[in-house]
């Protein structure tokens, strides 16, 4: 589905993180939809290195992008010279998806390092360019504030939340300065979706249990799931809010969710219905302290301002998902 009037063919196109759970489903969007379009893929790609909590530093894998037909730069956001392999195009849509999105890593430096530095660099080329930049902020911002999570209305507690609260911020100064740019954050709630596998241990909870019930064990979920929400967005509706973000009515941040939370306990039970299993639920006491009970995007102004109607319940979302699930699960999870 087209989600505007814009033509993208012929227009060149960088998406950093392309090869990551939401860049990668926009690199595919535009090949399918705008075959004419240049797409050019700045990753760093997946390594084996990892944080101190055990997750892996890197989440982009080759394999989102069998069949892929563009340009890929492997490159890390940190290097200067691999930010300036970026200067022989000139771009005219930049979407800006890369970050350490590991909301547990704790290394105050290497997070404000990565995600916010860098995003200097990116706006400095958007600017130079007269390329609209649409980049990727996040519910994280918000903390523990209560629902609905209204923008403008941020209190983070994590280093990953400051930093794009951070990015917010200088965005909002490029746009009072800049004022004919067009920059657009994306705030994303609990997305799910298609390409999501190899983000590891920080997949959502959609896949996660999906991979529990197709090992033949009732999903774990914490105590008193049913009373957890959050607002959990299909990666359909991801791609629809980018897209529509390129022709905003104007600059800002933006919430993207479905504005509707469900519980994990949902999410288990839907599973097992699209899968024809009833195992049950195995619960254990959550071990997080200051877990956030209950999710909410406020998208009213994303729905003025972008033109962005969430189009897919939970139910449907996790009805298309399903064959993908089951596909990663027999291919990357069975057997090893």
């Amino acid at each position: 589905m087209k989600y505007n009037t814009i033509d993208f063919n012929h227009k060149t196109i960088l998406i950093t993180g392309g090869a990551g759970f939401i860049g990668s489903n926009l690199a595919f969007y535009f090949q399918e939809h705008f075959p004419e379009s240049k797409i050019v893929i700045f990753d760093c790609f997946r390594s084996e290195e990892r944080f101190s909590n055990g997750n892996l530093k890197s989440f982009g894998h080759y394999k989102n992008l069998i069949g892929f037909k563009g340009d890929i730069l492997c490159g890390n956001l940190n290097s200067q010279d691999d930010m300036l392999s970026l200067a022989q195009y000139h771009f005219d849509f930049i979407f800006h998806q890369a970050a350490i999105s590991d909301t547990r890593v704790y290394d105050q430096e290497i997070v404000m390092q990565t995600n916010v530095n860098s995003f200097y660099a990116l706006l400095e080329m958007a600017k130079k360019d007269h390329a609209t930049l649409v980049y990727a902020s996040s519910a994280a911002t918000y903390g523990s504030m209560p629902s609905p999570q209204t923008v403008g209305k941020e209190n983070p507690e994590n280093p990953y939340g400051f930093s794009k609260y951070a990015m917010d911020q200088i965005a909002y100064r490029y746009m009072r300065e800049n004022p004919t740019m067009k920059i657009v954050g994306l705030k994303y709630f609990n997305v799910y979706g298609e390409r999501e596998f190899f983000k590891d241990k920080t997949a959502s909870t959609v896949i996660q249990f999906g991979h529990q019930i197709l090992a033949g064990k009732a999903p774990k979920l914490f105590e008193g799931s049913d009373k957890i929400l959050r607002d959990f967005v299909y990666i359909k509706d991801v791609i629809q809010a980018n897209i529509k973000a390129c022709s905003s009515v104007k600059s800002g941040v933006y919430n993207v969710g479905s504005g509707k939370p469900r519980s994990f306990q949902d999410i288990a039970d839907i599973l097992q219905k699209e899968l024809g299993t009833d195992y049950g639920t195995e619960y254990f006491p959550n071990p997080f302290t200051g877990y956030q009970m209950h999710t909410q995007a406020d998208i009213t102004d994303t729905q003025l301002n972008l033109g962005y109607t969430p189009q897919w319940e939970l139910e449907a979302g996790i009805k298309e998902y399903i064959k993908e699930i089951t596909r990663m699960y027999n291919e990357e999870v069975r057997g090893k």
